[in-house]
């Protein structure tokens, strides 16, 4: 039996390295004689550069002076290819929800300028393309923070430059663009989510709760986000607030299409073409594939790494696995999603910290369970 392990990271508990590792053994658990094969994952989010580094070892990390979140100071890596003149960014390294305890997480207050910082230290060493993995942000900015450490300036209606942060969205009556030209960038925006930029499918009614938004507050950040479309259709003449991924990382990828002209890239697409995903099927005769990350839900379908690894089994006709922290999909969700069997950590009888602290336990013990069950 061959299977080919490829889970994300589970948000808060463990990398994809330690998720695809417990897998391993639950695999071995099942069947001693099994051979197992790993993917480096990554959907763009927490785990980007570690997956990116998996498959290309030469490339160089570069360690940056920026900021977190909340503007304190921080030291931030980055990859770099020297030959091509490309980088690998990982938004949550600089702009990334972990990063904050939850009293400190709040949507209105948090930037991505950090990340900016980390693009222009990029272009200063002579980058012509940034590849950005734009998952797992604390931020409802709509990418203003990076604009601004690229020089683009958000104005209130007395001419007064704007914090970039989320409770400047509504605020905001002009956009300069920068004097310095920066269009001999390509920018990519690594990432599966699929939603609209503001409305009950974007960026702040879809995400901002997780990153500390009371409903109120998520009416603001909505409403706002709406304003700088009208600022930005005004000022650039860009309309891609209706683009699929534009709500990505709270708008970040709306900011990056409009302000930098990227394109928008699917993570799970990109970390499968490094990783010669055809390859493995091909050689090696895959019987399962065994995926997972952090919750499984209605929101699986809008891009999430699931979802790309299911899209991506589809054509080769591989039964998929899955297994989650919180699984918030019915058996017939999940099978319509493309899934054989899924398996949650949560269990309703024991704290709600039971699975947290005791994940990779769980993950062994759960693959163990998926495989028995599919080979009934």
């Amino acid at each position: 039996m061959n299977i080919l392990l490829a889970p994300d990271a589970f948000k808060d508990s463990l990398t994809a390295q330690q998720v695809a590792n417990a897998m391993e053994r639950g695999v071995y658990k099942y069947s001693p004689d099994a051979r197992c094969f790993q993917l480096f994952a990554s959907d763009g989010g927490e785990g980007f550069l570690e997956a990116v580094k998996g498959y290309l070892p030469e490339l160089k990390e570069i360690v940056v002076l920026t900021q977190d979140p909340l503007g304190r100071p921080i030291k931030a890596s980055y990859l770099f290819d020297v030959k091509h003149k490309t980088a690998y960014v990982e938004l949550a390294k600089a702009s990334g929800i972990e990063l904050l305890t939850n009293e400190e997480r709040n949507p209105m207050v948090t930037s991505t300028l950090g990340t900016g910082i980390q693009i222009k230290h990029a272009l200063e060493k002579g980058a012509k393309q940034v590849y950005l993995g734009i998952g797992g942000s604390a931020t409802n900015d709509g990418g203003m923070g990076i604009a601004v450490a690229l020089g683009y300036r958000f104005l209130d209606a007395e001419g007064n430059e704007l914090p970039p942060v989320g409770d400047s969205l509504m605020k905001i009556t002009r956009i300069e663009v920068p004097a310095q030209d920066i269009s001999h960038l390509s920018i990519y925006a690594v990432n599966d989510v699929l939603n609209p930029l503001f409305g009950k499918e974007g960026a702040a009614y879809t995400y901002a709760q997780q990153k500390g938004a009371s409903p109120e507050v998520i009416k603001e950040l909505d409403a706002g986000l709406q304003n700088l479309d009208r600022q930005v259709v005004q000022s650039l003449g860009r309309t891609e607030a209706n683009t699929p991924g534009s709500g990505a990382a709270g708008g970040t990828a709306y900011g990056l299409k409009c302000f930098l002209k990227a394109e928008y890239l699917s993570g799970t697409s990109f970390i499968l073409s490094l990783s010669n995903f055809k390859n493995i099927i091909k050689e090696h005769a895959i019987d399962y594939i065994i995926t997972g990350e952090g919750k499984i839900d209605h929101q699986t379908a809008y891009g999430k790494f699931v979802y790309g690894m299911i899209q991506a089994a589809t054509p080769y006709e591989i039964p998929v696995l899955g297994i989650c922290g919180k699984l918030n999909l019915n058996r017939a969700e999940f099978t319509a999603l493309g899934l054989l069997d899924a398996a949650e950590l949560y269990d309703p009888t024991k704290p709600p910290s039971y699975s947290f602290d005791h994940a990779e336990s769980l993950i062994t013990e759960k693959t163990k369970q998926l495989l028995t069950s599919a080979s009934k």
